[in-house]
């Protein structure tokens, strides 16, 4: 029963990041591209947990923690070039 649930999960955020990459293609203004990158960061982060839970391993925990310490600074960043022009003063 929890395959069935694992692989009706993986379609949802695999639909999920084909919104939100379509979003980012064909959006109004910048800070939608952003916001929609930063969802594709979290919707990758919980495709990456059903792996793991998928493959009944830990080991994924530590990609989970990277890829969102780096999509948080990469969010923050863009947003301050985007407010600023400038990233480093």
């Amino acid at each position: 029963m929890i395959d069935y649930a694992l692989w009706f999960a993986f379609g949802c955020f695999g639909i999920g990041q084909l919104f939100c990459l379509y979003r980012v293609v064909i959006a109004p203004g910048v800070s939608d591209r952003v916001l929609a990158l930063d969802t594709m960061t979290i919707n990758l982060i919980a495709l990456i947990a059903l792996f793991g839970i998928l493959h009944d391993t830990t080991m994924y925990f530590e990609i989970m923690m990277l890829l969102a310490m780096v999509g948080f600074i990469s969010t923050v960043a863009y947003a301050k070039f985007i407010l600023r022009g400038d990233v480093i003063e």
